[in-house]
């Protein structure tokens, strides 16, 4: 599959969801090259983003937020879409966490399951980036909505979110 997407146009529209032009704004704000794009269709799992995008599922960073139980901290852990979060080896690097339900999603990113994306999070989350995205040139991530992704390297990630890059896979 191609490193680009399927006859998709940016996307800046004002009529567009808070969180989509939150992410929009941080994204033109760090003079990030690829502004985001907003789907026909919802793109609420990795696979359904990687159909939409023409793109294989790995190339979809997906967004998974844990709840760390000594502070309720919201933990977001960016891995590959073909990948499972190792919940043991995201606790031996922030301490103890617990799966967090989509009320504290929202709560603690200001961002619905389906959407969560990397920036532009009003607090930002603890972050960790998980090393394989690093097997792709190009990867997809949220954009503030379900129908929401922008492009970016994972070395792009990495410097948008200043978070590290962890082994955090199974």
């Amino acid at each position: 599959m191609s490193d680009s997407p399927k006859r998709l146009q940016t996307d800046q529209a004002p009529d567009r969801p808070e969180g989509f032009r939150r992410v929009s704004d941080a994204l033109a704000a760090r003079g990030h090259p690829h502004a985001p794009v907003f789907l026909n269709d919802s793109a609420r799992t990795a696979q359904q983003a990687a159909d939409a995008l023409g793109v294989t599922v790995g190339q979809i960073a997906k967004s998974i937020v844990f709840r760390r139980r000594s502070d309720d901290a919201a933990v977001l852990v960016v891995t590959s879409g073909d990948k499972r979060v190792d919940e043991a080896k995201v606790a031996a690097r922030v301490g103890a966490v617990g799966r967090a339900d989509p009320a504290f999603v929202k709560e603690a990113t200001s961002f619905t399951i389906g959407g969560v994306a990397p920036v532009g999070h009003v607090t930002p989350p603890v972050t960790l980036i998980d090393r394989e995205l690093f097997r792709f040139e190009a990867i997809w991530a949220a954009a503030g909505h379900p129908k929401g992704v922008f492009q970016l390297t994972p070395a792009q990630l990495v410097a948008l979110t200043g978070a590290p890059v962890e082994d955090v896979a199974e």
